[in-house]
Order: structure tokens, then C-alpha cells, then sequence
């Protein structure tokens, strides 16, 4: 582990088994779980907190300082999962005082030149493409696959087994299990593919269909089509999840292709 040409502070929590390439600078305040690989000229600073048999690709910033004017110093951490991977020169900032931490989740695949920035949450099995930029507190749900170079405004809420076609400018929240694309960000039906592959059933996916003509395709408001939603189709955890979601959203959630 130890790596004559790497900067590791002596008060960094480092399991024996990580490897460590040369270049490397670790600060104090670092926990980096087993197994992990930090490539050269990785940058990880104080208040990283990485998983087991994650791997980090040269020229990474993890955990660097909010670009937020409100922060003052505040002691706060980045939080990254197991068996994640961290492409070339991404950038992972540490929470605020809003709330704390910003945390990239399991299984993940971060590609070159992303941005997480402060407070996001990620979740697991999260798909970001090259030059995707997340803003302040966005929350990214589990299995989401956000294409290359999108653009996410501070505040969104990407649901669930969302697929978001490449360079989306998305200000919006994206409902659970949905397509999202075109300009301006706008539902493109159920990715029923992504669901398939992961093994949601025809009679599945067709119930999250149904669910959302109500929501785009009846020309009813949300609040409406959602009172009927919850009158005429059967609860399961999918339509109950899409309810809290649209009820929940600050921000609104995308509007129907027009």
C-alpha cells in the first residue's frame, strides 16, 4: 500500500489491501475502505469516506470543498459506496451545512468528467455518462442511467429506473421507471427495456403504463390523476412509489412531449 511517490497523511484510515499508485495526495480525515485502487494523480481530501473494491481513475478530486458561498468550513464528509467506479477527473464535492454529506451510493459507475456537487445524494446501481453535472442537493434514485453531458438543476429528483437521454438540461423532477428526453426535458414513455433487464415482469410494466396515461396521456392535472389513479388501479409498491413522488416533488415533475 505504501507508495513512496504518493502524499498519504499519517491520520488517514486506509485498509492494507488498497492500492495506491503514485501521485496520489490523501488528506487527514479519509477512511478508504478494502480492496479499493486509487489510480495516479488522484486527489482525496479531508472528509472522504470511500467503500471496499471501489476504483478511482486518475486525476479524481474526491471530497473537495463546496463550490457554495455559504460554506464556512464546516466540517462535513463525501460518502462513496462499495464496488463503485470513479472515471478519469471527476469531481466529488462534500456536503454544506444543509446537510452534511453528499453521498455517491453502491455499484455505481461515475464516467469521466462528472460533477456531484455538494449534498446530492446518489443512489446504487447508478449510471452517470461522461461531463454529466449535477448541482447542489439533487437526489439521484437507484438505477438510474443519466446520458453524457446532461446538465441537472440544484433541488431536482431523479426517480428510480429513470433512462435520460443525452444532454438533457433537466429542472424538472423525473418521475420513477420513465424515459426522459427531447428539448425541454419531457416524458418519453415507460423504459420498459431498462425494467425487463432487470427482471420486472409484462404484468408489472404494463401497471406502471397504465399509471402514467393517467399522468401524461388523460389531460387531467396531477393532483387529479392521481386521486384517480389511487380510485381505480390496484395499489403495488410501483404505483405507490410514482404517488409519493409526485406528491413530494418541490420542483414539479417533467411535463408530457407536447
Amino acid at each position: 500500500m505504501k507508495q513512496p511517490l504518493a502524499y498519504i497523511h499519517p491520520a488517514a484510515k486506509i485498509h492494507p489491501s488498497v492500492v495506491i499508485d503514485p501521485f496520489v495526495t490523501i488528506e487527514q480525515n479519509v477512511e478508504i475502505g478494502e480492496g479499493t485502487r486509487i489510480g495516479s494523480n488522484v486527489t482525496i481530501l479531508e472528509g472522504a469516506r470511500i467503500g471496499k473494491n471501489c476504483n478511482i481513475f486518475p486525476g479524481a478530486v474526491i471530497s473537495g470543498i463546496p463550490q457554495d458561498l455559504k460554506f464556512v468550513g464546516e466540517e462535513t464528509v463525501a460518502i462513496i459506496g462499495d464496488n463503485t467506479t470513479i472515471r478519469e477527473c471527476v469531481t466529488i464535492n462534500r456536503g454544506t451545512a444543509s446537510k452534511g454529506k453528499t453521498v455517491v451510493g453502491s455499484n455505481c459507475l461515475i464516467m469521466a468528467y462528472c460533477h456531484v456537487a455538494h449534498d446530492c445524494v446518489v443512489g446504487d446501481n447508478v449510471i452517470m455518462s461522461n461531463a454529466t453535472q449535477l448541482a447542489g442537493e439533487v437526489v439521484v434514485d437507484n438505477f438510474a442511467i443519466i446520458g453524457g453531458g446532461s446538465l441537472v438543476h440544484q433541488f431536482c429528483h431523479i426517480g428510480s429506473h429513470v433512462m435520460v437521454q443525452g444532454g438533457a438540461l433537466i429542472n424538472k423532477d423525473v418521475p420513477p421507471y420513465v424515459k426522459a428526453g427531447r428539448e425541454p426535458i419531457s416524458y418519453a414513455g415507460v423504459n420498459s427495456i431498462g425494467l425487463r433487464r432487470r427482471g420486472f415482469s409484462n404484468e408489472t410494466i404494463q401497471q406502471i403504463q397504465n399509471i402514467y396515461r393517467y399522468l401524461y396521456l388523460s389531460g387531467m392535472n396531477n393532483s387529479d390523476a392521481i386521486e384517480r389513479i389511487e380510485a381505480e388501479l390496484p395499489a403495488t409498491k410501483e404505483r405507490d412509489e410514482i404517488i409519493l413522488f409526485v406528491r413530494n416533488s418541490k420542483r414539479g415533475i417533467i411535463k408530457g412531449y407536447v
